[in-house]
């Protein structure tokens, strides 16, 4: 069974989110480097204006405090070359951030930045600007979230709203990443190329709903393993495609 169908039917049989306990837990990111985006980049081995974004999220990716995801999708398919790492639901993802911000940009290399700012994924001068301008409002860092493992479960909590704020639900994505990949590109736009791509997010799905209240998620550990994947990764988003407002992401054991 896929890591998706697996996760949905241990959900559906009890495993998910449960009040969080008073009790301290471990953390996997220190407490002094908090999250302060969450970069998605939309991009394709069938789009030669892609490779220049891709080593970009490479390098945002060496900043412990940014979270830089790989989504390819799979509109450029028809173009002569099957993308090895595209996913449908990955470009539905854009698609629904498009219709959220009612603007219809879909293209790639796109970034979205903390789930509100869509920029061009190869411009890091972009992505930064959009990394400060979303910081105004605490982006990521407006949700604590905590992640560690166990024997056997894996499990991350999440924290308290903030004293005042007007009452919002947040969707909680749980995504399973590649951190690296090579690949030959034999056809279309690229080819002859080598390809490499940073924290490919092979699975992303909704597990839970968060009301502003602190809760923890426990979830057996063979849910998430699974062949080339070494990280795991936790959005906290309003709505399903409104801003990012907590985020981690760990290696796996």
């Amino acid at each position: 069974m896929r890591f998706r169908e697996f996760l949905l039917a241990v959900l559906v049989v009890g495993a998910g989110a449960v009040p969080a306990s008073a009790q301290e837990v471990p953390v996997d990111r220190p407490a002094d480097q908090p999250v302060k985006a969450v970069v998605e980049l939309f991009t394709s081995q069938g789009c030669s204006s892609c490779p220049p974004a891709d080593e970009v999220l490479k390098t945002l990716a060496d900043d412990p405090s940014i979270i830089a995801l790989s989504l390819p999708v799979d509109y450029w398919n028809y173009l002569g070359w099957k993308d090895t790492f595209a996913s449908p639901r990955n470009t539905e993802r854009q698609r629904n951030y498009a219709r959220a911000r009612g603007d219809g940009q879909i293209y790639t290399p796109q970034a979205v930045v903390n789930g509100e700012i869509p920029v061009n994924g190869s411009s890091k001068a972009a992505i930064e600007q959009a990394i400060d301008e979303t910081s105004k409002s605490g982006g990521p860092r407006q949700v604590p979230v905590r992640f560690w493992q166990e024997r056997n479960t894996m499990n991350f909590a999440l924290g308290a709203d903030a004293s005042g704020h007007a009452p919002r639900e947040a969707t909680i994505w749980l995504g399973v990443v590649q951190m690296s990949g090579s690949v030959p590109v034999k056809d279309g736009e690229n080819a002859g190329k080598t390809l490499t791509y940073t924290n490919v997010v092979h699975e992303l799905i909704p597990v839970g709903i968060w009301k502003g209240q602190p809760m923890q998620v426990q979830l057996p550990r063979a849910a998430m393993m699974q062949a080339d994947v070494q990280k795991v990764v936790v959005l906290v988003q309003e709505g399903r495609s409104g801003p990012i407002i907590g985020a981690t992401m760990a290696g796996l054991w």
